[in-house]
């Protein structure tokens, strides 16, 4: 009892310190990387107009932080990612969940979808101006072609992957097919769809920026190009830091609910 209180102690004691061990490697190359721009910005090798002070960074955040631009900018990009998001995650799931059940299916439209995978969604932004012009519409339709892909390529990998010793079991068995679907397909694919749904996540955020840049009114993208064309490059760096943020966020979220759903799979 006596050494099991030691070493309780003693690792009570290790806790605190690994903590703060772990907080100094993750904020060396921040810190290292904001001092090499404070000694850039000061010493005067770039121009301000190129490499714009901190001081002038953080007074272009709280400037259009309390004006309501920032926050006017960030809902409109979200709302519109949101919805494309959610749009391209089911239809990649559904497609790939059938694809990856039936070889028909599979080969009917793989050719077809491979060769659209190929187009960069940026090289969709022009026609679907053309078709639906500069409003929500087209982005909602770009992101959901953007996010559409990774969904469908990662559920069809995980499908396919599920070992076939439990679908013969299965069959030997005589379960229900709605049964294998949810209780051995989706159970098995989960870690590659999960993967799918960070993908897509990510070429959905860098999907709408693209898009405000070349074509919009308001939103991230379109306060970036519009801070460009003024010459303001604290704003950009200021936005360019917002993006980099909220993508963190997102994928952070959803590796989080994939740590909580996949959790059966760790026990």
């Amino acid at each position: 009892m006596a050494l099991e209180t030691v070493k309780e102690k003693q690792i009570s004691r290790r806790m605190p310190l690994t903590g703060l061990v772990n907080i100094a490697n993750n904020g060396i190359v921040p810190l290292t990387l904001i001092f090499c721009w404070w000694y850039l910005s000061s010493s005067g090798i770039f121009p301000p107009i190129l490499m714009p002070p901190l001081t002038k960074i953080w007074t272009a955040f709280t400037k259009n932080l309390t004006n309501g631009l920032l926050i006017k900018d960030l809902i409109s990009s979200l709302s519109i990612v949101l919805q494309g998001y959610i749009g391209g995650s089911l239809l990649g799931l559904t497609a790939g969940i059938l694809m990856g059940i039936f070889p028909r299916v599979k080969r009917l439209f793989d050719p077809v979808l491979n060769g659209l995978r190929q187009i960069p969604p940026l090289a969709w932004i022009p026609l679907l101006i053309l078709w639906f012009g500069i409003g929500d519409a087209s982005k909602v339709i770009l992101i959901v072609t953007g996010s559409f892909f990774p969904v469908l390529l990662n559920t069809v990998n995980g499908i396919t992957g599920v070992p076939q010793g439990l679908l013969e079991f299965a069959k030997l068995y005589k379960i229900k097919k709605r049964d294998i679907l949810f209780r051995i397909y989706l159970p098995g694919a989960l870690s590659s769809i999960f993967v799918g749904l960070r993908l897509g996540a990510s070429t959905a955020w860098m999907s709408i920026v693209a898009a405000e840049m070349i074509a919009a009114t308001a939103g991230v993208g379109y306060r970036i190009n519009d801070a460009r064309n003024l010459m303001q490059s604290d704003v950009v760096i200021v936005y360019m830091i917002l993006i980099g943020c909220i993508g963190g966020i997102m994928d952070f979220v959803i590796k989080a609910i994939a740590r909580y759903v996949l959790k059966w799979q760790r026990a």
